[in-house]
């Protein structure tokens, strides 16, 4: 294994990490922050090089980008991690023993985070500034199309550790290649955890490959079902939001789903999204129902539970709730939902039915974000049931171990 000797700095580095006081800690992420802004001008040139190597009409493009306000935007999430309360040392369970012994349940870094990642420079920083704060290094793989931002964000990264005296072992990127990738996921030893974000392709093949555990993460096909309680103008405003705030994230939405009796609204639903140039894939009864929209098409079976990442998105017409819910049930990936509706029974009974990491009543879907949940950055959203679901932050890179005091008991 070529990277053995990578993994292996980055596993000591991380027994000293866990060693560092949260208000050292919080300082290097400070000034980390800071250097970000100091440093824009080459981050941003080291963007346009990964730029010009991908067509803008690429729906990666938005995600590949970096400009002057989202690298302020990032070290400002950086600096709201910093001032977090740490997520560790915290007792979640405390008990005595009928013969004495104490027990006590504290949480601990998981030591190694591997993050596979696609074209969002961006995870570079907030994933560094998460695990550094939880007191986990981490050992990052991005792809090619990021590769040349990647290398300068770690590289300030690594330039800020060295001046404040703290071994650059504790972030450590590999090479953008399939053999770094396939190493990493069979590090078992030095690979306490490994996120995957990306499209289902990635995530499939992290999962099906991984000799290290996995936290699956980032597939979203997103719905919103306009109810036929909804609100015109609310819902014109949180369909808009939800399909073109951002296309290529995954909290983007993908199919609208609409109550038959509610077809009639679809020209003011929609009309906003002409604007943007937002190609619909409509079924047969609101195709009819949007008949003039400028860019339309008559959906077909694979138009449903596809995940766009681009100015693109399904109708669905549905006579209840019920169909609604099955549908997603069918369609979704357990990443975002939401419903637009006056009615209290029909929001409560969707959100409990609906099986995803979030669900919204009467806001778009735009808002799954760590950032957004006051977490901070993130360094993913779960859509698995198995441990952390939903943005995945401080807490969730944690893990916990006992601790028992005695005096010299022996079990019987």
């Amino acid at each position: 294994m070529q990277l053995k000797e990578t993994f292996a700095r980055v596993k000591r580095a991380s027994k000293r990490l866990a060693l560092l006081s949260d208000d050292r800690r919080n300082q290097v992420l400070m000034v980390v922050a800071d250097a970000i802004v100091a440093n824009k001008s080459r981050i941003l040139q080291a963007n346009v090089r990964d730029l010009s190597r991908m067509e803008p009409s690429n729906p990666l493009y938005d995600r590949l980008l970096l400009t002057e306000a989202r690298l302020e935007a990032i070290a400002q999430d950086m600096r709201q991690v910093a001032v977090l309360p740490t997520p560790l040392g915290h007792v979640s369970r405390q008990k005595t023993l009928p013969n004495g012994l104490r027990l006590c349940r504290v949480s601990v870094p998981f030591g190694v985070i591997g993050i596979i990642y696609e074209a969002r420079p961006n995870v570079t920083f907030d994933v560094f500034s998460l695990c550094f704060k939880s007191g986990n290094a981490c050992v990052l793989k991005g792809g090619r199309d990021a590769n040349e931002s990647n290398r300068e964000a770690v590289a300030v990264i690594h330039e800020v550790l060295s001046s404040m005296g703290i071994g650059t072992d504790v972030v450590a990127l590999l090479p953008a290649t399939h053999e770094a990738t396939a190493e990493m996921l069979s590090a078992v030893g030095y690979i306490d955890l490994c996120i995957p974000r990306g499209g289902r392709k990635l995530i499939d093949f992290v999962r099906d490959t991984a000799r290290v555990p996995v936290i699956e993460t980032g597939a979203g096909v997103v719905n919103t079902y306009f109810d036929v309680d909804g609100d015109l103008d609310m819902g014109r405003a949180i369909i808009l939001n939800a399909k073109t705030r951002r296309v290529s994230v995954c909290n983007a939405l993908d199919c609208l789903i609409i109550h038959r009796n509610r077809t009639g609204d679809l020209p003011a639903l929609c009309g906003q999204l002409a604007e943007k140039e937002v190609v619909l894939y409509a079924d047969d009864e609101a195709y009819a129902a949007l008949d003039g929209y400028p860019c339309l098409e008559h959906a077909r079976q694979e138009s449903f539970g596809t995940e766009f990442m681009d100015y693109k998105m399904a109708v669905k017409t549905v006579g209840s709730l019920d169909e609604a819910i099955a549908h997603i049930d069918r369609y979704g990936s357990g990443h975002s939902e939401a419903i637009i509706t006056a009615n209290q029974s029909a929001a409560r009974r969707f959100q409990q039915e609906v099986d995803a990491a979030c669900v919204y009543w009467n806001a778009p879907t735009s808002f799954t974000d760590g950032a957004q949940f006051g977490l901070g950055a993130e360094i993913g959203i779960s859509t698995q049931k198995l441990g952390p679901r939903g943005p995945m932050a401080l807490e969730e890179i944690c893990t916990y171990k006992w601790l028992i005091e005695g005096e010299g008991q022996v079990r019987p």
